[in-house]
Formats: C-alpha cells, structure tokens, sequence
C-alpha cells in the first residue's frame, strides 16, 4: 500500500489516519491490520491514509479529511481542541502510564540512573519530532524541571530525527550522544533483535504519564448514523488480535476521554507549545 492523497477518500468511506512516529512501512503493516478489522466490525468501507508529519495528521483531522485518528497525547490535545465535539475513545493499556527512555551512545561512558543524569549536559542530543508526545514534549518537560534551563542551553546541539526508529538509529551510531523516544519502540527492537546494546543503552527512564489514543470527530454519526460512534468505540475496545495489538506494541486497548489528558494539556503550554 502507497500514500493516498487526502482528497481520495470517498464520501461513504471511513477513513483514519496515525501520526508517523515509526518507520512508514511497519506503519502501513499495522493500519492496514486496524482499517480491515474495522470494516468488517462497522460495516463499511475503512481507509486507512498515511501522512507525512504529526502536523500533518492534526490537519487532516481538522478538515474532516480523517474521521478517527491514532494521535500522540499532544497531537490529539492539538486536534481535540481544533475540532469541537471530538473524543478520545479509546488508549493502549500502556497508555495510561506511559514512559520516555533517555539513551546514549557508549562512547559518553554514561551508565542506567534513578535520576536524569546531570552529565548529559553538553552532549549533543536528539529529540524525535517536534509534535511527538514522547519524543519531545514530556522529556524536554523533564530537562526543563531537572536543569531549570531549555535543551538549547543545556546541549551542545539539539536534534529533531523525526520518529522514534530513527532517533534509536541516530545514537546507536553515535550521531547523537544522547536521545529521547517512546519506551515501547525501544522494547519492541530489542526483543526483536535489532539493537545494538554494545552501542547503545538506556541511560533513564520517565515517571509515566497519559499519551497514545485513538480520537474521532464529533459529527461522525451525522455522516455514518446514529450511534456510529459508539460502534467505534466498541469495536476498537474489542480488537483482541494478538498479532495486530503486538505491532502498535499493547496488550489491550481500554477506555480514555479527554479528561485523560489534561496532564498534557497543562504541560505543553507551560513549556509554551500550546498557547
């Protein structure tokens, strides 16, 4: 499956989309997983529509080019808030209590730490993309309260790599000395095998905080009829395949509303994401 321009989507079609924080091909694999499950449960057409950025899928979104979306937790705060009515249906079991590991190259000598380690300061470092949830806004939430200062004044050089994947494959090349994503990518390429912990390790890991759901537009059962949200809710409360929930990685996915995030909400415009 290719890219599908937006204007594709047919007016009876359901389409969705996921905000790109992991290699594009292992995300069409799994949402093309999700888009076939979720015709057979609602009983129609379900598209699934890769997008370039995070920004990106919030625009969508937005402009009811997407009906139902996998955001970040900031990417879906961003678009909760450009379209009234939208909900949070549904997160990752993993979600509620989600985590950013910070890792480094072995060349910095850095070692695991119950604390953010004071000796990253002037190592150049990457975060993901500048809209990720883990991969930016809550690590650099965590500098901010370790250091009292912005990444910018405590790194020799800041970085956005633009995914998860890739800020892995930056610093175990030593591009970066030191990065920041998501703990479940991390977890999921080491049990799989594609780790290099001889040039690379986790050097600390984040207090948990609330991030991935799936969010749908408000005027989904204007378009699709009545009670037409709430059969999506269900059917991704529902989605049980062990193959399909291991490639987001979760165990489950269970219920979420937008209460859930208010945590990041709060966050990102203390740090002044969010105005």
């Amino acid at each position: 499956m290719t890219a599908l321009p937006l204007s594709a989507a047919q007016a009876d079609t359901f389409v969705f989309t996921a905000i790109p924080d992991e290699d594009e091909t292992k995300l069409i694999e799994r949402f093309q997983g999700v888009a076939d499950y979720l015709a057979e449960e609602l009983d129609v057409e379900v598209r699934y529509v890769p997008v370039k950025s995070y920004a990106a899928a919030v625009t969508a979104f937005r402009n009811n080019q997407v009906q139902l979306a996998w955001f970040g937790g900031l990417s879906g705060v961003q678009a909760r808030r450009l379209v009234s009515g939208s909900e949070a249906l549904a997160q990752g079991a993993e979600d509620e209590s989600f985590q950013t590991y910070f890792i480094a190259h072995s060349s910095t000598g850095l070692e695991a730490s119950d604390e953010l380690p004071a000796a990253i300061r002037d190592r150049t470092f990457t975060f993901g993309s500048k809209g990720s949830t883990s991969g930016r806004l809550m690590p650099e939430f965590f500098l901010r309260e370790s250091f009292g200062e912005a990444p910018e004044d405590i790194f020799a050089r800041v970085g956005y790599s633009g995914n998860h994947t890739r800020t892995l494959r930056l610093v175990e090349a030593g591009t970066y000395e030191v990065g920041a994503l998501n703990f479940a990518v991390w977890e999921k390429e080491l049990a799989d095998g594609n780790i290099d912990t001889n040039a690379v390790k986790v050097i600390w890991r984040t207090p948990g905080y609330p991030d991935y759901q799936w969010t749908v537009r408000g005027d989904v059962d204007e378009r699709f009829g009545e009670g037409f949200k709430d059969r999506v809710r269900t059917a991704l409360l529902e989605l049980d395949d062990p193959e399909l929930l291991a490639s987001f990685p979760r165990e489950a996915f269970i219920p979420a509303d937008n209460d859930d995030y208010e945590p990041i909400r709060k966050v990102a415009e203390e740090i002044g994401i969010l105005q």
